[in-house]
C-alpha cells in the first residue's frame, strides 16, 4: 500500500488508535491489579497488626509467649522478610519487643519518615528492610492510658506484591499482543472488504478504457452508488458530445467540398488559361489539406471517448492481401508475421489507415518484397501498459537520414513520379500521436526503408 492510498490511511489510523487504546488499557489494568494486590497484602498486615494490638492491650500475660509467631512461621525465621515490632514510647528509654525473624535489627518508624496517618489511624508505606529487601509496612500508635503508649509495626516482604504484579503484566502483555495482532488482521480485512467496491469501480473503468466494457455494471453500496451513476452519466454525455462532433465534421466536409468542386469544374473549363491552372493546382492542395484535417478532427473526436479494441492479426492479413492485389502488376510480394495476441486499443479503420499508408508507401518504393511484423511489448510489466510495435520493411533503395526527415514533414515528397499527395506519412504520424503512439523511420535489414509504428495495446 502506497503512502497516499486510502487503504493505507485507514490502516495506519486504525493501527495508531489501536496501539493507543491498548496501551492505555494495559496501564490502567496493571495499575488496578497492583492496587488490588496491595490492598490484599495490606489486609493481611492489618490482621497481624490487630492481633498484636489485642495482645498489647492484655498486659497481664507474659510479655513474649503469646504472640511470637501470630500463626505465621515466617515470623520465627531469621531475616525472613516478615517482622513485627512493639515499641513503648512513653518511657525515657523506649522499650522494644520484636519477632524472632527481626533478630537484632529494628524496623524504621514511618512517623519519622513523614508518612501521614490514614483515616483508620494507621500509616502505610514501603521501606527498606534489614537485608535490603523492600518491605510493605503498617504502623499504628496505641495509647493505653496508664498502661502506656505503644507503637505497633508489622512488615512483610513486598516481593510478593512485585512478583504478582510482574506476572500479571507479563500475561497481560502477551494477551494484549495477541489481541492487537488479531485486531490488526481484522482491520486489514475490514479495509479490504470495505474498499472492495472502489477497487471494482477502478477495474470497471479500466475495462471501459480498454474497450472490454461500455459502462459500470453491477450493484454498488449506497455510499458509492451515486459515484457509479454519475460516472455512467458522464460516459453517456461524452458519447453524445462526440457523436455531435462527428455530425458537425461531416456537415463541414460536405459544405466545403461542394463549392470546392464548383471551383475546380469552372477552372477546368478554362484549362488553357494559366490562371485557371493555378486555381486548379491550389484547389487540389486545398482538397488534400481539407481531407487531412477533417480526418484528423474525426479521429481526435473518436479517440477522446472510451476506446474500442481491434484484433490486429486479421487486419494486417486483410491489408496484405489487398496490397498484393493493388500492386500485382509489379509482382510485389507482401509478407506478414503478426502476434495473434496483439490487440490495438482503438478502432479498426484507424489502424487500417495508419498501417495501410505505411504498407502502400512501402509497396510503391519496394523492388520485389515488403515485410510486415507485429510484436507486443510490456507483457511482463502490466503497470507500464502494453505497447504494440508494427514494423514495415521494404527492399527498395531506402532513404538517407536527411531524406527521412524531409518526408516526415507534412506534404513533402522526394519523387513526383509516384502517385499520391505526399500526406501519407504525415497522416500516420498525426494519428499515432493522437493515440499516444509514434512513428520512426530507419534502415530495413532487407535493404530499404523501415517504418516502425508504436501504438497502445491491450
Amino acid at each position: 500500500m502506497r503512502a497516499s492510498s486510502l487503504a493505507n490511511r485507514l490502516f495506519l489510523s486504525a493501527t495508531a488508535w489501536l496501539v493507543v487504546i491498548l496501551a492505555i488499557t494495559g496501564v490502567v489494568l496493571s495499575s488496578v491489579y497492583k492496587n488490588a494486590t496491595e490492598r490484599a497484602f495490606d489486609r493481611r498486615l492489618n490482621l497481624y497488626l490487630r492481633t498484636l494490638i489485642a495482645e498489647v492491650a492484655t498486659p497481664d500475660e507474659p510479655p513474649d509467649r503469646q504472640f511470637q509467631s501470630l500463626g505465621e512461621p515466617l515470623f520465627e525465621l531469621p531475616l525472613s522478610g516478615w517482622y513485627w515490632q512493639i515499641t513503648r514510647t512513653d518511657t525515657e528509654k523506649p522499650e522494644a519487643r520484636s519477632s524472632r525473624s527481626l533478630w537484632d535489627k529494628k524496623l524504621p518508624k514511618l512517623e519519622e519518615q513523614g508518612t501521614e496517618l490514614t483515616a483508620a489511624g494507621i500509616r502505610l508505606a514501603y521501606v527498606d528492610g534489614p537485608e535490603g529487601q523492600t518491605l510493605r509496612m503498617v504502623e499504628r500508635p496505641v495509647d493505653l492510658g496508664a498502661d502506656g503508649k505503644y507503637l505497633v509495626s508489622v512488615a512483610g516482604d513486598a516481593t510478593e506484591i512485585f512478583d504478582e504484579t510482574r506476572s500479571f503484566d507479563y500475561y497481560l502483555g502477551g494477551t494484549f499482543t495477541a489481541l492487537g495482532v488479531v485486531l490488526l488482521l481484522t482491520t486489514v480485512f475490514q479495509v479490504r472488504f470495505g474498499l472492495a467496491p472502489l477497487k471494482r469501480i477502478s477495474e470497471s473503468i479500466a475495462d471501459i478504457r480498454s474497450g472490454r466494457a461500455e459502462r459500470l455494471e453491477g450493484e454498488f453500496p449506497v455510499e458509492i452508488a451515486p459515484l457509479a451513476r454519475e460516472t455512467n452519466a458522464l460516459i453517456e454525455a461524452n458519447r453524445e458530445i462526440v457523436e455531435r462532433a462527428r455530425t458537425h465534421v461531416g456537415n463541414l466536409a460536405h459544405a466545403i467540398k461542394t463549392p470546392l468542386s464548383v471551383i475546380v469544374n469552372e477552372a477546368g473549363a478554362h484549362a488553357a488559361d494559366p490562371f485557371a491552372s493555378k486555381v486548379m493546382e491550389q484547389a487540389d492542395v486545398m482538397r488534400d489539406q481539407l481531407a487531412h484535417h477533417l480526418e484528423r478532427a474525426r479521429i481526435a473526436a473518436r479517440v477522446s471517448i472510451v476506446s474500442t479494441v481491434t484484433e490486429v492479426a486479421p487486419t494486417i492479413e486483410a491489408l496484405r492481401r489487398t496490397m498484393e492485389k493493388i500492386h500485382r502488376d509489379r509482382a510485389i510480394v507482401v509478407e506478414a508475421k503478426a502476434d495473434p495476441a496483439a490487440k490495438f486499443r482503438g478502432e479498426r479503420q484507424d489502424l487500417e489507415e495508419m498501417v495501410g499508408n505505411l504498407v502502400d508507401n512501402a509497396c510503391k518504393w519496394a523492388d520485389t518484397r515488403v515485410f510486415i511484423e507485429v510484436a507486443v511489448e510490456g507483457r511482463n510489466k502490466p503497470e507500464a501498459g502494453h505497447r504494440m510495435r508494427i514494423i514495415v520493411d521494404d527492399d527498395g533503395r531506402g532513404l538517407s537520414e536527411a531524406e527521412r526527415a524531409q518526408v516526415s514533414r507534412r506534404g513533402q515528397r522526394l519523387d513526383e513520379s509516384k502517385p499520391g499527395s505526399g500526406l501519407g506519412l504525415s497522416i500516420v504520424t498525426d494519428l499515432a500521436s493522437l493515440y499516444g503512439g509514434s512513428l520512426t523511420l530507419g534502415h530495413a535489414p532487407i535493404g530499404g526503408l523501415r517504418a516502425e509504428l508504436v501504438l497502445p495495446g491491450v
